[in-house]
């Protein structure tokens, strides 16, 4: 819809634009208006939609960085097209401020569940409605970074796993059973993420590691395997250095340690290693054990679990952690 509501306005998005592009979604001529005139200081570009169904439409062309809803429309209302919006890949991050008349305490945790972030009231004052939005847009460029890291991450990875012919796509393997594992161990969304980009950068440290060594057919040398040991190390260096990848510096670092203390770089035991480490290493072993490598054929996924269950009797790694990656790939694969 135009500014005015009156058709489709189709553009690409700039997000180097700092200004923002704002979609109103309101049923009401006046509100639009409004909201135009309220918004047009801030040098922002405004859509307008009258109902869910033309916001669903604007949505499907290019994503706004801010959507502005009202509660009460026909055809869709607001709760229903924020949980749509919630659903979609595009906007799942996308702020979502509803504009109500009244907002009670049942209204409020309804609008909450499906997916917004903040409420305004009708009539709105235009200061605050410029305090907010810009409050949303510097939250919504933020997690436009961290969403271009992470597509700087999958790169990375990928360039990690093109060294070994051996291991392609074992990153991204691994980062997606290990949220499966731990969303069957019902983890938080920040712990899931977590896990996601320890997954993806577990062996990121292999940057550092020689050709020779990561596609030697044969078995390695004691001083080779102790130079493809520091890879966890080195790994944990390289987040430690990227402020928004501390979080999971430790679980690259210890993703090969294990319960009994036979692991490394830094031999810890038990309750030294946290629950997002053990499930990292358990997906790490797995995914190994059901890929080729050439001095093995892959096991069956009933085999490597039985595999996982021998090492979890030997005290090596979490039983419970073992089970719930069973259940979860076990399940995934029927």
């Amino acid at each position: 819809m135009s500014a005015t509501g009156e058709g489709v306005v189709a553009g690409p998005m700039n997000h180097g634009d700092q200004r923002g592009h704002i979609l109103v979604v309101d049923d009401d001529e006046y509100s639009r208006s409004f909201f135009e005139e309220a918004l047009a200081p801030g040098g922002y570009k405004v859509y307008c939609a009258r109902d869910g169904v033309e916001a669903l439409q604007i949505v499907n062309i290019f994503t706004p960085d801010l959507i502005l809803v009202d509660y009460q429309m026909p055809r869709m209302d607001g709760l229903e097209l924020s949980r749509l919006l919630r659903e979609r890949r595009e906007t799942r991050l996308t702020p979502i401020v509803m504009i109500t008349g009244f907002m009670g305490t049942e209204m409020a945790v309804k609008a909450l569940d499906a997916g917004v972030d903040d409420f305004l009231t009708k009539p709105s004052n235009p200061v605050e409605l410029q305090a907010r939005v810009r409050a949303h847009l510097r939250s919504k460029f933020l997690v436009d970074q961290l969403e271009d890291l992470e597509n700087v991450i999958v790169a990375m990875t990928k360039t990690v796993d093109a060294k070994d012919p051996h291991t392609e796509g074992h990153s991204a393997r691994v980062a997606a059973m290990a949220v499966r594992a731990g969303r069957t161990l019902g983890l938080s969304e920040w712990d899931l993420r977590c896990l996601r980009l320890g997954g993806l950068l577990h062996d990121i440290g292999k940057i550092g590691v020689p050709d020779r060594i990561l596609q030697k057919p044969q078995e390695l040398t004691e001083e080779e395997r102790e130079i493809l040991k520091r890879h966890a190390a080195v790994g944990q260096e390289i987040c430690q250095s990227i402020h928004s990848l501390t979080a999971v510096a430790h679980i690259i670092r210890h993703h090969h340690e294990k319960l009994d203390g036979s692991g490394y770089p830094d031999g810890l035991k038990g309750g030294q290693i946290p629950l997002l480490t053990r499930i990292l290493t358990i997906c790490d072993i797995y995914d190994s054990l059901t890929t080729l490598r050439p001095y093995r054929q892959p096991l069956t996924r009933e085999a490597a679990c039985e595999t996982l269950r021998q090492m979890a009797g030997d005290g090596k790694i979490d039983a419970s952690v073992v089970e719930a990656l069973a259940n979860a790939e076990l399940s995934n694969a029927e």
